[in-house]
Order: structure tokens, then C-alpha cells, then sequence
């Protein structure tokens, strides 16, 4: 997740990794991962999110519910991620 993470920071890549189904992997990391999955996931779904074609994938995929879960209940890196993908 940490290297997908990577990737998806980067505009070219962003269509990319949600084509490849990124979008709905990270969302079941956030969710049901490790504390160190899901910060890389929240992590790679704010990247992904700031591309407006991406915006209603994520959102679609259950991300708006996740990031309000992690803004509330994570940890640091998790509630920063969260709260910047909101």
C-alpha cells in the first residue's frame, strides 16, 4: 500500500491506479488493514481523491463513511490523511 501510496501522489499515475482498481483496494485497506495499511490507504485515497474524476469513485466506493470513521477514531496519520481527503 506504501508504494501505491507513492505512485498516486503523482497526477499521471492518479487515472492509473484508480483504473487498476486502486480506489476500491485502499478502501477495504482503510477499513479492515492494519493501523500501518490503513494510514498508506487513507493516505493513497486522499492523493487519488484530489483528481476530480476520481472524486465520485471514492466516494461511490464508501470513502465519504471511511474518512469520517478515521477522522473520528484513528490515529494521527490516520485522522490527518482522512481529514485532508474530505
Amino acid at each position: 500500500a506504501g508504494a501505491l501510496r507513492n505512485l498516486s501522489a503523482n497526477d499521471d499515475n492518479k487515472a492509473a491506479v484508480a483504473a487498476a482498481g486502486g480506489i476500491d483496494l485502499f478502501v477495504a485497506l482503510a477499513r479492515d488493514g492494519n493501523e500501518r495499511q490503513k494510514e498508506n490507504a487513507a493516505g493513497a485515497l486522499r492523493n487519488l481523491s484530489a483528481n476530480d474524476d476520481n472524486k465520485a469513485a471514492v466516494a461511490a466506493a464508501g470513502g465519504i463513511d471511511l474518512f469520517v470513521a478515521l477522522a473520528r477514531d484513528g490515529n494521527e496519520r490516520q485522522k490527518e490523511n482522512a481529514a485532508g481527503a474530505l
